[in-house]
């Protein structure tokens, strides 16, 4: 329910705070005074579209904030839990909306901003709205099938079916894929069978070129490594005349003596002894690795050629002959990729005759339900019609369940309106028969009719009773009384046999001051209520005769 709703600087509006109650409030005020105004500022709270002109002339900004009470909305409660946006309370939710003199505008759900797509998901959950040209859309398909769902609460249904619609679309295309691309497919399998096969057979591993290649560098090297390795050995040790370590070994004596002197040169000595071991170290290193160093001739024709056709089949595959390895085992993945499109193509055309025969068999249900209510629909709108000043009229509404051609989301039927209004005359299309005030009045039976059924908590007719008046007016305010009863309802009219009927009635007005013009809004007393559906019985000059009827439409 809409608790609270607060406009600053919004078209004309200054500031307007405005406190709302459940069941029926009407709206009323004069020609020009901006009767809508509240209710396009709510829009605009809800997701509607934001322009610059919608900021008070002189401001830099508009903002409109709406409190709504969740008590009665489960729906909007768990859209919030779900959405991580709970408020503080969780029996409150409070959506906010800042316009600037730019057109930009910024959304806030609980004091957080959200993106204008979640604003408008949730307002939808809370609200309701049917405008003065809301008869226009019952002449489209799909806005007669929402509202017999709507009545039918088909929910749960209408989600099953378009959980089995997706998954056979989803179905279905990917099968037109796997054929589009079978021939392709069926190229590049043989190519990479015969890729694969070839380096099946090389059988080179991870790693291997750079061993591989590292050996051979040492082979093609081993000669002038044997020259050198012993050159460096005769040097370190083995040098008849002078080794490196005989020299080091006659400046550690003489080392020796200096420390004796002065023992200042103690950490040279150290560095000498500890380059003695060293170079000792070295020196076995050296010779262990020469006498390990083999030349083998066949060893290296066999690395040759191993590193020569690694080089050869990366060249071939545009890779470097490092990533070759990598490269056979992302054909092998491929080529079993391939293999498992083909075994999924074959399983895929009965797959696909299952998912659609279960889409039919919910649509099936849906569609029986479908028929069960528009009877239902159809027989109180035909007695609403009686009382709405059409009294030989009747409606009906026709289910036509097609399996071939109307198969959608939203099932297998295809709905269409049908209404007579004169006696003898067949029942025909509503938009080929009923004229605008007739459309209207339907219209209007159905959304009241429809909204008894529906969860959403706040209902918001703007001057949808345009084209009656009189007894039929009197009829609509007794209908919309009467759904002010169990959900909360605003009410924007010009009739005073409607607005006699609400529970509570707020009056617009509109003020000047030669410089500035500037819109109000305030909830009527009992007397300031009696005035008003006076001054719209008969103007603004109020008689005892005005008075006396406003009186009887208050008395009911």
């Amino acid at each position: 329910m809409l608790a609270q709703l607060t406009i600053t600087n919004f078209a004309i509006v200054k500031f307007l705070e405005l406190d709302l109650q459940s069941g029926m409030t009407c709206i009323t005020g004069e020609t020009g005074a901006g009767k809508s105004i509240a209710i396009d500022a709510l829009g605009l709270c809800l997701g509607e579209r934001a322009e610059a002109s919608m900021v008070r002339p002189g401001c830099d900004k508009a903002e409109v904030s709406a409190r709504f009470l969740l008590a009665g909305n489960p729906a909007a409660r768990g859209w919030l839990t779900s959405n991580e946006l709970e408020g503080d309370e969780g029996e409150e939710c409070i959506v906010r909306r800042v316009v600037s003199a730019e057109g930009r505008s910024r959304s806030y759900i609980n004091g957080v901003p959200v993106p204008l797509a979640q604003l408008k998901s949730l307002g939808q959950l809370l609200v309701n709205v049917h405008g003065q040209h809301a008869h226009q859309l019952l002449l489209r398909p799909d806005y007669q099938l929402a509202l017999l769902d709507g009545y039918a609460g088909h929910t749960l249904l209408l989600g099953e079916v378009r959980e089995h619609y997706q998954r056979w679309r989803q179905l279905q295309n990917e099968l037109v894929r796997l054929k589009a691309e079978q021939q392709q497919r069926e190229a590049r399998r043989q190519l990479l069978e015969y890729q694969v096969q070839e380096l099946d057979e090389f059988a080179l591993q991870p790693g291997e070129f750079e061993e591989v290649e590292e050996e051979h560098q040492r082979l093609a090297n081993g000669t002038e490594l044997m020259q050198e390795c012993g050159s460096c050995i005769d040097l370190l040790y083995e040098n008849d005349d002078t080794t490196i370590t005989s020299l080091l070994q006659v400046a550690i004596d003489k080392t020796e003596g200096l420390v004796g002197m002065d023992s200042r040169l103690t950490p040279v000595l150290e560095m000498l002894n500890e380059a003695l071991i060293q170079v000792q170290e070295s020196h076995g290193e050296l010779r262990g690795y020469l006498d390990n160093l083999e030349l083998d001739p066949q060893r290296f024709i066999e690395l040759e050629s191993r590193l020569s056709r690694t080089i050869s089949l990366a060249r071939k595959h545009h890779v470097k002959p490092a990533e070759l390895a990598l490269h056979h085992q992302g054909l092998t993945e491929e080529l079993t990729r391939i293999g498992s499109d083909e075994a999924r193509l074959e399983g895929m055309e009965a797959e696909l005759a299952e998912a659609r025969e279960a889409f039919l068999t919910a649509a099936e249900a849906l569609s029986q339900s479908r028929r069960r209510h528009a009877e239902a629909l159809a027989g109180r709108v035909s007695e609403s019609m009686t009382e709405l000043a059409m009294p030989q009229g009747q409606f009906a509404i026709e289910v036509i369940a097609d399996r071939g051609q109307s198969l959608s989301p939203l099932g297998i039927d295809r709905i269409e309106f049908m209404v007579t209004t004169n006696p003898g005359q067949p029942l025909q299309p509503l938009g080929k028969i009923a004229s605008g005030g007739e459309l209207s009045r339907i219209s209007l039976a159905l959304v009241v009719i429809s909204a008894r059924q529906m969860a959403t908590p706040t209902l918001i007719f703007d001057e949808v009773d345009v084209g009656i008046s009189g007894p039929t007016a009197a009829v609509v305010g007794r209908l919309l009384r009467q759904l002010g009863e169990s959900t909360q309802v605003l009410v924007v009219t010009h009739l005073p046999q409607v607005a006699g009927n609400g529970h509570q009635h707020m009056v617009v007005s509109k003020h000047t001051d030669g410089h500035t013009t500037e819109t109000r809004m305030q909830p009527l007393a009992q007397r300031d209520r009696l005035n008003e559906l006076a001054r719209l019985l008969g103007g603004d000059h109020i008689t005892d005769n005005t008075l006396a009827n406003a009186r009887e439409l208050l008395a009911g």
